[in-house]
């Protein structure tokens, strides 16, 4: 997904309806992680497969505080 796709706009988390962010492929982590739309306020992930976002709220994943932050540096602005 790209970060200028008029699409992310529109995006909105399942659980609080607030904005997500695009975080960018991280291939320097082992194992490399796929692009995702991330929520900071409820710290939870949605994966995006081929391309097409997996909005369910059973979906997203809870993360850590380390991951959240890792998230949050991660996140496409």
């Amino acid at each position: 997904m790209n970060p200028d796709d008029p699409l992310l706009r529109i995006l909105a988390c399942p659980l609080d309806k607030g904005p997500l962010h695009l975080l960018a492929a991280d291939e320097s982590a082992a194992p490399a992680t796929d692009e995702a739309l991330y929520n900071p306020r409820l710290r939870r992930r949605y994966p995006i497969v081929d391309g097409i976002p997996q909005l369910l709220p059973s979906s997203g994943e809870q993360v850590t505080e380390d991951e959240h932050e890792d998230l949050l540096r991660r996140m496409v602005r």
